[in-house]
């Protein structure tokens, strides 16, 4: 498919690592013009460049959507070069605690940057795309939404506002041509997965390579159908889709892209 990108604006948070950084490469790679956000310059810079020397369009924000204010600075400098077209709220974090351990400071401080932080996004630049007429909203969620452990509970629940906030947008957004939907990654193998699983693997009698270590680990932790990690590339494409205009009348959906993990029909 061609996905007809080209005249396209898009801002992907958080995109100068992981997820963020391989929807931010495919939208570019598309045709669009990509702003690759972070708060840290190097890395941003480096996505930036890759980009650039694969032929794309691509420019730089740096900023904290912690803040109101550096919601507004970050909006400030996207729309810079013209207006956001497309949205990818990506950006978010979590911490690997038990329930005892997640502070109610520690549940405010997740909520505030996995969820209020891409309403932030969504207020400064969703009502242009409405004048306009067009404009794509996506939310990366996570099978924690409907499916969570009983760790990290803390971000559990801000997965699962995230995908509330983005069909209540859809609902909102209905018929002024933006759409809002949620790609709900599984666990995807980045540099922070393969880190914490050969951490953990050794001690927990998964092997010692990562060959062992990842096929018990998979079993172990995220039992799937393809019985392995995702990989980036593979949720930036549904985010791709959601972005283009085949998917104009996908409205307030949730694209599972998780090997089967979660085991509902619905």
């Amino acid at each position: 498919m061609k996905l007809e990108l080209t005249n396209k604006r898009a801002l992907v948070t958080g995109s100068n690592a992981g997820l963020g950084e391989a929807t931010a490469k495919l939208l570019a790679a598309e045709g669009a013009a990509v702003v690759v956000h972070g708060r840290d310059k190097d890395r941003t810079e480096k996505v930036a460049g890759e980009i650039r020397a694969a032929g794309g369009r691509v420019t730089t924000v740096l900023g904290d959507l912690a803040t109101d204010d550096g919601g507004a600075e970050v909006a400030r400098a996207a729309t810079a070069d013209g207006p956001i077209d497309i949205l990818v709220n990506n950006a978010g974090f979590y911490r690997h605690l038990s329930w005892t351990e997640a502070t109610p400071a520690e549940w405010n401080d997740t909520y505030n940057i996995n969820v209020v932080s891409g309403v932030r996004m969504i207020q400064h630049l969703v009502p242009a795309m409405r004048e306009r007429g067009w404009g794509r909203v996506v939310t990366i969620g996570g099978g924690l939404a409907s499916q969570p452990m009983n760790t990290h509970p803390q971000y559990n629940a801000t997965l699962a506002a995230r995908h509330n906030l983005a069909v209540s947008l859809a609902r909102e957004l209905r018929g002024t041509g933006v759409t809002s939907n949620v790609v709900s990654p599984g666990a995807v193998l980045v540099e922070a997965t393969k880190d914490l699983v050969m951490g953990i693997g050794p001690a927990r009698g998964w092997g010692e390579t990562w060959e062992e270590i990842h096929r018990n680990a998979v079993e172990a932790l995220i039992p799937n159908d393809q019985e392995r990690f995702g990989e980036p590339d593979e949720i930036a494409a549904a985010v791709a889709y959601l972005c283009s205009g085949y998917a104009q009348y996908v409205s307030g959906a949730t694209i599972r892209v998780d090997g089967g993990l979660i085991r509902s029909a619905f």
